[in-house]
């Protein structure tokens, strides 16, 4: 690629000369060098003379390809077209455009030029063939007639917005910041710009930008939203709640900074007295929130439904309380908010007539119907559901398809993929008269909150993807399992608990490769002792970061493997120093974003360490089928039981710990006893098929589902 502004060529290459134009607005044109020089010369001069006139031209660079000449030939062309306008228009190219041409390029060189393009000028003779080659799909066209109106700022602000479609975000920062220096703003370019840092993980720079687009721009609800939850998200709990008030004052009437203004919890906690401090501040925000909500017009009601459509309480249930009674609350304010809205779907239903050779029709809503944590279970109830009596109805409202969902399509007898519609998914959901629904999870996913708060189907339940009680006076029956509850745990529950059997999933055995990555490909020691600790921070209560600490002083090789960001450090950090040790030693931050690293790391590991009152799920039984031993000891509720659940149906309940005194010896004990450690692991092994694919709670759940439709046909 050779500069041509009527002067010595430097011999610059093609990647050097193009980085030091890309801060410019790049068009590209592509003649057809075989045409007559006379029409040639004069569609040359017609383009340069429309740039030349542009009144940004000054930062406009014209590429020319050049396929089809030599490049001496198109520099003796490009000369003459100066030559002319400087005679007859007064204009020197030299001074008032930049030219490139543009060589024969290679595939990665084309590809590499593509994202820099802000539009293409379309001449009467273009050479198609080249043109083909260029991958232009996406490039904005241009006719000469209509370019001097084109705005300098709009086209950078497109090429701004294509980038960031197509996921290139140093390349979209670039231009969006171009956009910032030339007074170019709206309240898009922030957004994106922020979301840009966001995926590259530049924090300070993804809050500094949300925080200088909320100053231009204070009413834009979605630059406050971004701002708060991520805040909350990465622990910068003070400031998420200052940002949310904030928001409340600038956007008084948006219903959904009302509620992160009363209800916002910390992800993650400094100390215990935290946990008392905004559980209080939570309970009294929330009967303030239900104080000041009014569903009188339309206007208030919609802007309460969408305010419940973009949160949920999520956090509340990570303080390791019994959460009934705010659960209730808040599960009640839901459904007021749904019935205000959708009067006609909150009237009860009765139970459509079961006629000969009918079968009950189950149906199960959720967002979540591909490769997630919290509906992967699911898959099993499918599998193994008796076919001669049910019918299978799945409502899939998310977007993310991908194998798990053609499992779930395939399992199906009925499968409506309804994305982000929560009208047609009720409308949908009313109109197969199913028998019973049931949400997988409710807590994780608001739009399935709010379906929930309405009467769907005239027996509705919730299953312990998120094991937590709803509080929706909707939901009627709680599907838990008999290892998992404690002997009081309809204390726990606003909905009436079903114990199924075992752990009332079948969950599919994980497949496991085999190892083919050593710990040093993870920057790990051979002679370390491997404790893997994969929950997200959120599940680590700062009462228990003195067990990492205890351990470590009795076990010099240890090292606690985290997978999920460094926001525990600065616990970890005052924990450590509290026993004389320095955390720098022991705790190593990984991130691990393929699941075959994950898998690895669980293969690698000597002892996986279960979280305290919110225990491992998915992770715990990966582990299992990875043969890692597992640390775990059973909380108060059901979330904090589902290790030593999984352990009990194993027949493996050795390193299952009664106190925190009981978790550290065990843990110790594996660590420094190799063979009870590998005994461990084998009797583990020999032992999967009592826990995986277990058929006696899909028996057990279509018991359940027998027996409460046939009360409902008597009735």
């Amino acid at each position: 690629m050779n500069n041509n502004k009527l002067r010595p060529k430097t011999d610059v290459s093609f990647s050097e000369r193009f980085t030091i134009n890309s801060v410019n607005v790049n068009f590209v044109i592509f003649p057809d060098w075989s045409q007559s020089e006379e029409l040639l010369l004069l569609e040359l001069q017609q383009v340069i003379k429309t740039v030349i006139s542009h009144p940004d031209s000054n930062q406009i660079t014209l590429l020319i390809n050049i396929n089809g000449i030599c490049e001496n030939d198109a520099n003796f062309i490009l000369s003459t077209v100066a030559m002319n306008l400087l005679l007859t228009e007064n204009f020197d190219v030299t001074v008032e455009c930049e030219i490139l041409l543009l060589g024969n390029l290679d595939e990665i060189e084309m590809k590499a030029l593509v994202p820099f393009l802000h539009g293409r000028i379309i001449l009467q003779n273009e050479n198609l063939e080249v043109l083909s080659l260029f991958l232009m799909e996406n490039i904005p066209v241009y006719e000469i007639e209509n370019f001097s109106k084109i705005h300098i700022g709009q086209l950078i602000f497109d090429l701004s917005n294509r980038l960031f479609q197509e996921g290139r975000w140093t390349e979209a920062i670039a231009q969006y910041k171009k956009l910032l220096e030339i007074q170019w703003r709206n309240a898009d370019i922030y957004y994106n710009l922020s979301y840009c840092y966001r995926q590259l993980n530049l924090l300070d720079e993804y809050f500094q930008t949300l925080q200088q687009g909320i100053e231009l721009y204070p009413t834009e609800g979605r630059l406050h939203f971004s701002l708060i939850i991520d805040l909350r998200r990465n622990g910068h709990i003070q400031e998420a709640i200052l940002n949310a008030e904030k928001a409340a004052r600038c956007l008084s009437n948006d219903y959904t900074f009302q509620i992160l203004k009363h209800l916002t919890v910390p992800s993650i906690y400094e100390n215990q007295e935290e946990i008392n401090f905004y559980r209080q501040r939570f309970s009294q925000g929330l009967q303030d929130l239900i104080q000041q909500t009014y569903l009188k017009t339309t206007e208030e009601q919609h802007s309460a439904l969408a305010g419940i459509g973009r949160l949920t309480n999520f956090y509340l249930s990570y303080q390791a309380q019994n959460d009934i009674d705010l659960q209730r609350q808040y599960g009640k304010l839901v459904h007021e908010i749904m019935a205000a809205n959708y009067p006609q779907w909150v009237v009860p239903l009765s139970m459509p007539k079961l006629q000969p050779n009918q079968k009950i029709r189950i149906g199960y809503a959720s967002h979540y119907l591909h490769s997630y944590s919290g509906t992967l279970w699911l898959t099993g109830w499918l599998r193994y559901c008796d076919r001669q009596n049910f019918e299978i109805y799945c409502y899939y409202t998310g977007n993310e398809p991908d194998p798990v969902t053609q499992e779930f399509q395939s399992y199906s007898d009925v499968f409506h993929h309804i994305p982000h519609n929560l009208p047609a998914a009720c409308e949908q959901i009313i109109a197969d008269k199913l028998h019973i629904l049931v949400f997988p999870e409710i807590g994780m996913d608001a739009q399935t909150m709010q379906m929930a708060g309405l009467r769907l189907a005239p027996l509705q339940c919730v299953a312990w993807g998120h094991p937590v009680t709803t509080g929706l006076p909707t939901i009627d029956y709680f599907l838990s399992s008999e290892l998992m509850e404690p002997e009081n745990a309809q204390e726990h529950y606003s909905e009436k608990l079903i114990r199924l059997p075992n752990i009332g999933v079948s969950y599919p055995k994980p497949y496991i490769p085999p190892v083919i990555k050593t710990r040093s490909d993870f920057g790990l020691e051979d002679d370390a002792v491997i404790y893997l600790c994969c929950q997200a921070p959120f599940k680590y209560l700062p009462q228990y970061d003195f067990i990492f600490a205890e351990i470590a002083r009795r076990l010099a090789q240890a090292k606690f493997v985290f997978l999920r960001g460094t926001l525990l450090e600065p616990r970890l950090k005052r924990a450590f120093a509290a026993v004389g040790l320095n955390s720098e030693d022991y705790c190593v931050f990984l991130s691990i974003p393929e699941r075959l690293d994950y898998l690895m790391i669980n293969l690698l590991s000597d002892v996986y360490l279960d979280t305290f009152t919110w225990s491992g799920g998915n992770t715990t039984l990966e582990a299992i089928a990875c043969n890692l031993p597992i640390v775990t000891c059973p909380g108060e509720f059901m979330r904090g039981r589902h290790s030593d659940s999984f352990l009990k149906m194993l027949g493996v309940t050795d390193t299952i710990a009664q106190n925190e005194v009981e978790y550290i010896e065990i843990a110790v004990k594996l660590g420094l006893d190799q063979a009870w450690q590998g005994a461990i692991a084998e009797r583990m092994s020999q032992n999967h098929d009592r826990l995986f694919d277990d058929k006696a709670c899909v028996a057990g759940l279509e018991a359940f589902y027998k027996q409460v439709c046939s009360q409902h046909f008597s009735s």
